[in-house]
């Protein structure tokens, strides 16, 4: 005992000395930090005591507000407390919320929801006239509900009998559950700021919330399950690079929320590649025209940035398993043709660059000066590295580019990195058009307003026609997000969403 002792002291005393000689950046020590934490805890993780989950965020609060916070730790808090109507499982797919059961009608025109015996997180029965009030609301809000301009269809929402609620659209919406299982549709009482799980909050200590499933009362007793430690979830909301220097440490079982941002720490961090897992995230990466200016102010001039860009070589230098896009829907969806081609998407990959630096050149010959694009990307380890590559390929066809802040007024472009709610080819048309020509706003519009399911799949097979011809926006690839996953998580599964519910990382709930 004694000798094992003396080893535990040396060791504690190797890695305190390699915490010292790290320097004196707060970065480089959590890094090192990790990294010889790791090395000192060899065992495997095993599956004893509560999940411990990091997600990027602040300080979460006991009692949830009445619309989802922006950042990963509000969200996972929100759908974990307070489920929709609907939600989504481990795998990305629909499952009972609130609702039990429902019928869609008049393709897509009429909702009927049917709720389960449900109880507010106080023990309060939950009433249909409660939900009605809540998602009224929810529709309501629409300058801080970001789901609010793919909601417009919904004309009334009313409660049928005490347990059943009929939602009525103006146009049909075949796809508006995926809309009302994200956590922004959650129903939250609007003055006790509780929901009816499918968890509760049992203690909070500063960033740290203590989550444990509820039982379902719509169970028989005798074939509900006692409460293991193991399915509680001990919530932990900090900064992604201390989440995934937690994670190297083996002091977490998940991190979660992963971009294009964080990616390059877990270089650094010695993250085992088997822990790293990729969602195949359906949704946006890529650049928007902010300004459409000077020599931006032609599709032929916002093409050569386009032909400029080597895609193959920009996700490369991220990981392997990123593809690369140059569509900008990622298949037909709910349009009436395959993706539009852009004019300049035909040219060979060795034609391209050569074509970007004849416009610009052109350009210049007509007495302009050296154009300049002032491009806006976050003020992380990602958007550095994505700075590079982007800054290199301008460069090469004589564009002076400029880095700007993320959220910066002057920028030409802009960074477009999102995860689709939903699978509609309106969600890519409308994130693209910020801004776009007049004809392809009026096209969206016209899918947007369309009365009926054929007249909107031609509308937003016209918008993505336009869009495409206005070169409005420069695809790069599809989202990148990932997750770092223990061994013991083998409920984890990768999804379009990019979604991973706290009550299903461990083990499917039944």
């Amino acid at each position: 005992m004694r000798g094992r002792g003396g080893i535990g002291r040396r060791r504690r005393l190797k890695i305190f000395c390699l915490y010292r000689r790290a320097g004196s950046s707060p970065a480089v020590r959590t890094i090192t930090l990790a990294l010889a934490l790791s090395a000192a805890a060899c065992e495997r993780r095993p599956d004893v005591g509560p999940v411990i989950v990091s997600a990027n965020g602040a300080e979460p609060q006991l009692s949830i507000a009445p619309l989802a916070g922006d950042d990963m730790a509000s969200r996972l808090l929100t759908d974990s407390v307070a489920q929709g109507l609907v939600r989504f499982d481990a795998a990305g797919q629909i499952v009972p919320g609130i609702a039990e059961r429902w019928i869609v009608t008049d393709e897509g025109r009429t909702y009927i929801f049917r709720l389960r015996e449900t109880s507010w997180a106080d023990g309060r029965p939950m009433r249909a006239a409660e939900v009605v009030a809540v998602l009224r609301r929810r529709l309501q809000s629409r300058a801080r509900n970001p789901l609010a301009p793919y909601l417009t269809a919904v004309d009334t929402v009313v409660e049928m009998t005490p347990e059943v609620i009929q939602i009525e659209l103006t146009r049909p919406r075949p796809d508006l559950l995926k809309l009302f299982a994200q956590p922004d549709m959650a129903i939250v009482h609007p003055t006790r700021r509780i929901g009816s799980g499918p968890m509760q909050v049992v203690a909070k200590v500063g960033i740290v919330t203590r989550l444990r499933p509820i039982p379902d009362a719509n169970r028989a007793a005798d074939e509900r399950e006692d409460p293991q430690a193991e399915d509680d979830v001990l919530l932990i909301a900090e900064r992604a690079s201390a989440g995934i220097a937690r994670f190297s440490a083996r002091k977490s079982d998940l991190f979660t929320g992963g971009s294009v941002g964080e990616w390059p720490l877990l270089a650094a961090a010695g993250v085992a590649a088997a822990d790293i897992r990729l969602d195949p995230a359906a949704g946006l990466f890529g650049l928007g025209f902010v300004r459409r200016e000077g020599f931006l102010a032609t599709p032929e001039n916002r093409a050569a940035l386009a032909l400029a860009i080597d895609r193959p070589a920009l996700v490369r230098s991220f990981t392997a398993e990123w593809q690369a896009a140059e569509d900008l829907l990622p298949a037909a969806l709910d349009s009436s043709s395959p993706p539009a081609k852009s004019s300049w998407q035909p040219v060979a990959a060795e034609d391209r660059r050569a074509m970007a630096r004849a416009r610009v050149d052109a350009w210049r010959t007509a007495g302009n000066d050296t154009p300049e694009v002032r491009v806006a990307l976050p003020s992380n380890a990602g958007g550095t590295l994505l700075w590079a590559r982007v800054a290199a390929d301008l460069h090469a066809i004589g564009v002076r580019p400029l880095r700007v802040a993320w959220d910066a007024a002057d920028a030409d472009l802009r960074l477009v990195d999102a995860v689709a709610p939903y699978d509609s080819a309106r969600w890519y048309l409308d994130q693209a058009c910020r801004p776009c020509g007049e004809a392809a706003t009026e096209a969206i519009e016209a899918a947007r307003l369309a009365p009926g399911l054929a007249e909107r799949a031609r509308a937003m097979a016209a918008a993505d026609r336009l869009l495409a011809e206005d070169v409005a926006f420069i695809p790069i690839a599809r989202p990148l997000r990932w997750s770092l996953v223990a061994p013991r998580l083998r409920a984890w599964q990768g999804n379009e969403r990019a979604w991973h519910p706290l009550n299903g990382v461990r083990r499917n709930p039944i």
